[in-house]
Order: structure tokens, then C-alpha cells, then sequence
């Protein structure tokens, strides 16, 4: 889709559009939530198989809301995407899979009876905004599974309205608008099957998948009667279950707003990824198959959820990139309507990386220029020293793009170089510079870098093993 600038050509007609609209920058968003029920919904389903066998291996879409013709249109389906054999279905081909959240309140909903709750509940459907948008491309071919993280936020073209959020996509025509709409977006990839996910069930998930391993980054406290709906958690690594991990993802006092979602969805998802995937899950399978069916809407099938688990199951964490779609934000964030503006030649070139796209403007492989790279670097152990050690030797070495980004909370052993926006090259020639530390593809980083170094104890403990050699250069 042309990323020119358009008016809008029609509003949005619906009273109750209206209504949500204006609550879209003031309400709590649940942008974090999607991330992990999808994911882990996908995931899950491998540890789940068995059951679902015995339940079907059903080829007919497990959808609650039926697509016109035209709307099945907007899918890739004329080519299967698994196969069958003697023991579970398989991936045949690379498969871009788009995840919608919605999160829906009695107040957004004409004639929900609100006034006779005294509270804004929240309402089973999955026709609202959607909070979360993410397209994942399971790759068999190069075994790597892909999440881009698109902020709700986002300037795009919606067709028959013009130029606005794109998370309004999916109230105005469902998932097939929405499809088409970030097809456009990501300069026309094709996206094969859509699942949309709702808020009802997260917490009942979480608990019936067992507790979350997470560190909470600082202390979070929030009230908000309107909703009935708290938050009371202190600093520090702990174990959370569905109630206070909906408090953790629901926290929205981030300077960085939406953005800081959308990092803190792929904090949780590393997490989530690493800990669901236990034999212990298969004892979880009666309640977590309960909980998922009732709250989930996709054009998949049970036989390609099942492909897409299995194929999730044997991802090691280095395989697994997160991304998130690039951007800058339109101004301060204070005014009535601001955006995440994309950058185009920065899809084009993760689209060409992550996604399989052509990108008319690379050539191949290109060399990585120290001199270019922006690195950004986080601390974890409280030692100057080691921040200071850190950019000597990286000027050393002839990185000169390098500066010092917000302490990071968590103490690491093992120091993380994240390629922040995809480069995995630039990435993975810091750790060759370094000889230590562990290349992850995620945005977490800091905003303004090609590459974010956190540095852990493995670093000091380099550091000193240095100093007390009097070869090494730059010390």
C-alpha cells in the first residue's frame, strides 16, 4: 500500500465506535496480554497434541465469526501449509500467522448494563480495537520463528477510511481488514491465517499453565475503581500467577507509553516460551484446552495449530527473533492524537531479513561497518568501572557510535547483546568482538540503537582477567 498521506474519506459511523475511540489513549490497554496468549497459545499446542488428537484432527477453521468469500479472499489458502503423517502434522513451507487482541469494557458496548454493575466489566468479544497486533512467521526452512510486534498506535491506510491508528482495523471490518490493512503496511507480505484472542481468559490460562517466572523491574502500584481493577507488585524476580501477571503486563506508567508495552511483551514472551514447554504441562491439558477454546477465533485448523506447536516446541531461544515494527513517535505523546510513524525503509529491510520479503534496495549480505553501528549500553551490576571498561574497549575495536543508555534493573550473569532493530549481523559481530555474552534478536533495548549491550558478571569478571594481563590492548 502507498504510504502517502490521505484524508479521511468516511468516519467510522458506529455510535459505539465513537465512543471506544475516545477511550483509546485513556484506557488501561492490554497490548502485553496478546503476546502471551497467542504465542503460548500456539506453543502449547504441542505439549497438548495427544489430547487433541483424541479429540480431532479436524481440518474445518476453528472460527466463532464465519468470513464472507471476500474476506477469505485476503488469506493465503490455496496452498497447504501442512502435511499429514503417521505421527503429527508438519509444516510444508514458511507460514505468516497475524494475531489480533482485543480487549472489550460494558462501557464501549451500547446498552451493556454497566449501571447495573456500578463497574466497567469487561465484555466477551472480539470485535473491538485491537490492543495487540502481531504477525509470526514460522520458518521451516530456516528453523527461526519471527514475532513482529506492531504498535497499536501505528499510522496506516485503512481502506474506506483513510489514514489512522491501525488498530482500528479490526473494529471497522474484522480480521480481514486487518489483515489487508498491515499486508499494506509491510510493504504487501502475504499473511496466511489470522487468530484473535480476547482478555476473559488470560488469567484462567496463566494459572491452569502454573506461575510465571518474572523479574519485576521496579516496585508498581496502580488503582483504577472504574474497572475494579489493581496493581500491587515490589521489585524483584518471583513467581506470579494469573492475577498478579495481569497485574505486571497491565502496568502502563512507562515513559516510553506503548512502546514500553510492546518491550515488556517480549520480556514476558522469553519467559513464557521458556517455561510452558514442560512435560508437567501435558497434566494441564483438560483446563488450559477449556480456557483456549472458548477464546480464541482463528481460520486455522486443529491439524495446523498442531503443526504450528510442534514446530514452536523445538525453538531454542537464540532462534526465536522478536522485532518490533520501526518507528519514531509523531511528537511529546501528550497530544490528543499522536502515532507511531513507521519507517518504510526500515520495514523493507526487516521485511527482507526476518520476513522473506525482496528488498529492492539491498544488494546482499553486507559487511558490518563498526564505525556505523549505534550501540547503546545498559549496566546490571551496579560497576562503573565495567560501563567505562566497556566503551574503551569497544572505541578500541573501532566502535565509535557508542553511548550510555538506562541502567538495567535485573542482575545478569550472562551479559545480552539484543539487535534492538533486527540486525542480527551487527549483533552477532559485537560478540565476536566481545568473546562473551548471548546475541538475542528483541527489542527491549534501548530506542535509539542498532545494538543494546547489558552488560552482565561474565563482563567483570573479563575485565579483571584483563587488567591482569599486560597484552591486551586498550586496558
Amino acid at each position: 500500500m502507498s504510504s502517502k498521506k490521505t484524508t479521511q474519506t468516511r468516519p467510522l459511523k458506529s455510535e459505539n465506535h465513537v465512543k471506544m475511540k475516545g477511550k483509546n489513549k485513556k484506557k488501561t490497554s492490554s497490548a502485553w496480554l496478546w503476546v502471551w496468549l497467542g504465542l503460548t497459545g500456539v506453543s502449547i499446542l504441542s505439549a497438548t497434541a495427544g489430547a487433541l488428537l483424541a479429540v480431532s484432527l479436524s481440518s474445518s477453521p476453528l472460527q466463532q465469526k464465519a468470513l464472507t468469500a471476500k474476506e477469505e479472499g485476503v488469506f493465503a489458502a490455496e496452498e497447504a501449509i501442512v502435511y499429514n503423517h503417521l505421527r503429527l502434522p508438519e509444516l510444508t513451507r514458511p507460514v505468516n500467522i497475524l494475531i489480533l487482541g482485543t480487549k472489550v469494557l460494558t462501557s464501549d458496548v451500547k446498552d451493556a448494563p454497566q449501571e447495573d454493575l456500578g463497574y466497567h466489566a469487561l465484555v466477551n468479544s472480539f470485535e473491538g480495537l485491537s490492543d495487540t497486533m502481531l504477525l509470526l512467521r514460522f520458518d521451516p526452512q530456516n528453523q527461526k520463528l519471527s514475532v513482529l510486534s506492531i504498535p497499536r498506535d501505528t499510522q496506516a491506510y485503512i481502506e474506506g477510511y483513510g489514514d489512522t491508528k491501525i488498530n482500528e482495523a479490526n473494529y471497522a471490518g474484522g480480521p480481514a481488514l486487518a489483515a489487508k490493512s498491515i499486508s499494506n503496511l509491510l510493504g504487501g507480505i502475504p499473511i496466511d491465517r489470522y487468530l484473535r484472542v480476547n482478555v476473559q481468559g488470560v488469567e484462567k490460562l496463566i494459572d491452569a499453565l502454573g506461575s510465571v517466572e518474572v523479574y519485576v523491574p521496579k516496585e508498581m502500584k496502580y488503582q483504577d475503581d472504574s474497572q475494579r481493577f489493581y496493581i500491587n507488585l515490589a521489585q524483584g524476580k518471583q513467581y506470579l500467577d494469573g492475577q498478579k501477571a495481569m497485574q505486571f503486563l497491565r502496568f502502563r506508567y512507562d515513559s516510553l507509553g506503548d512502546i514500553g508495552r510492546v518491550q515488556r511483551q517480549q520480556l514476558l514472551m522469553r519467559s513464557v516460551i521458556e517455561q510452558t514447554l514442560k512435560p508437567s504441562t501435558l497434566m494441564r491439558t483438560p483446563k488450559i484446552l477449556d480456557v483456549v477454546k472458548s477464546n480464541l477465533d482463528t481460520n486455522l485448523t486443529v491439524e495446523e495449530l498442531m503443526a504450528l506447536g510442534g514446530f514452536a516446541s523445538q525453538m531454542k531461544r537464540s532462534d526465536v527473533q522478536m522485532l518490533m515494527l520501526p518507528g519514531e513517535f509523531s511528537g511529546d505523546g501528550k497530544k490528543e492524537v499522536s502515532y507511531w510513524l513507521p519507517s518504510q525503509r526500515g520495514i523493507r529491510t526487516m521485511m527482507a531479513s526476518h520476513f522473506g520479503q525482496i528488498d529492492q534496495l539491498s544488494t546482499g549480505d553486507r559487511e558490518v561497518n563498526p564505525g556505523r553501528v549505534r550501540i547503546a549500553i545498559q549496566d546490571s551490576t551496579g560497576d562503573s568501572q565495567a560501563v567505562e571498561k566497556m566503551i574503551a574497549y569497544l572505541q578500541e575495536a573501532g566502535y565509535h557510535r557508542v553511548y550510555v543508555g538506562d541502567q538495567w534493573s535485573e542482575p545478569l550473569q550472562v551479559t545480552r547483546i539484543l539487535a534492538q532493530s533486527g540486525d542480527n549481523a551487527s549483533a552477532s559481530a559485537l560478540r565476536s568482538t566481545l568473546g562473551l555474552g548471548e546475541v538475542l534478536v528483541e527489542s527491549t533495548g534501548s530506542l535509539a540503537s542498532d545494538v543494546t549491550i547489558q552488560i552482565g558478571k561474565d563482563w567483570e569478571k573479563q575485565i579483571l582477567s584483563q587488567s591482569e594481563s599486560p597484552k591486551v590492548a586498550g586496558f
